[in-house]
């Protein structure tokens, strides 16, 4: 199995368990309350390696006492502490509300993790280049991300993006990303909002689901050869070469907590793909991942194992993820090639 090459990021995640989310003005009674390393980047690199990935990359924090969460989470999930880039100022913080029904919402301040640099990625352009794949996602600038995914083309990996808090960037700095990233990993919100962007005029006109194959061919003639929607309980569309559809029904679960379960499907939709798995059978695996977090408390304790996920697969039947087309080779997806 190759490595994984992150553009993480890094907070100090609090998570706030109430009987319901609260509604604007209202104040809630928590029932409990926890404190944890956290962050989307970071998350996902503790996923794979969870899931016997190798994993490198670069974590950025802050100079405040927070930083300190860093180096023991990041060795006990067995990630290479040397990861680490301390920036001065705060590190970042999040915070989250999950109701009774596992249903969250939350809000981070990204800190020392907007400051990584395109320099900062330079210097690790070797480690970039020698990756089987490199993922980032939005809790850190465009700039290390659009340099990184460009040092990742230009040596032929394939490269991962979730735009995760979602922003609209500049155009030319969206158009420079996007012709660099392979794959393109969204939820619900994020693909009505690259949706509304790239398709003007149409939103509104029928369900994502149904407008997922015409949104994968904008961001397909944009320069990204897969796209992934995730809807939850609903499962995950992907889009492979603009036109090929793949369907991966979500495993029925009673959910605890939702928090993390995108980044365990991406970290599981990750692993398969370096491992050389078909993309139905990592398909097949990153839903397993994401229900396995949701009937867990926590991130870090919830990440499964590489025998968690064999048992969950062995114990439930999997979904129909067949592609429409039978010729297409869903591996070829992996290659940074551009026409």
């Amino acid at each position: 199995m190759g490595s994984a090459f992150v553009l993480g990021s890094f907070v100090a995640a609090g998570t706030f368990r109430v009987d319901r989310l609260p509604r604007p003005g209202e104040s809630l009674l928590a029932s409990a309350v926890a404190w944890e390393a956290g962050g989307k980047g970071f998350n996902v690199a503790a996923g794979l390696s969870r899931l016997g990935v190798e994993v490198d990359g670069l974590i950025p924090v802050g100079t405040d006492h927070l930083a300190a969460l860093a180096e023991p989470a990041l060795v006990r999930m067995g990630l290479p502490a040397l990861m680490i880039r301390v920036h001065p100022g705060p590190t970042g913080i999040g915070v989250g509300f999950v109701g009774a029904d596992g249903e969250n919402c939350l809000a981070v301040h990204p800190g020392a993790n907007l400051l990584l640099s395109r320099e900062t990625v330079r210097a690790a352009a070797a480690r970039i280049a020698s990756a089987a794949m490199v993922l980032a996602q939005f809790e850190i600038g465009d700039g290390p991300i659009a340099e990184a995914f460009a040092i990742a083309r230009a040596a032929g990996v394939p490269t991962l993006l979730n735009p995760s808090p979602f922003r609209m960037t500049r155009p030319e700095t969206l158009a420079e990303i996007l012709a660099s990233t392979t794959i393109l990993v969204v939820n619900e919100t994020e693909a009505e909002a690259l949706f509304e962007s790239l398709c003007p005029g149409q939103a509104g006109t029928g369900t994502l689901r149904a407008a997922a194959e015409e949104l994968g061919r904008a961001l397909h003639a944009r320069g990204v050869e897969a796209l992934a929607i995730t809807f939850g309980a609903a499962g995950a569309r992907i889009v492979l070469g603009g036109t090929t559809i793949l369907d991966q029904p979500a495993y029925p679960v009673a959910a605890i907590d939702t928090m993390g379960a995108g980044d365990a499907f991406t970290a599981g939709l990750a692993a398969g793909l370096v491992a050389g798995r078909p993309w139905d059978a990592s398909c097949r695996m990153a839903a397993a991942c994401g229900a396995l977090m949701v009937t867990r408390a926590g991130i870090l304790d919830g990440l499964p194992d590489p025998g968690e996920v064999t048992a969950f697969l062995r114990a439930h039947v999997p979904g129909t993820a067949a592609p429409r087309a039978e010729d297409h080779d869903p591996r070829k997806t992996l290659t940074c090639a551009r026409p």
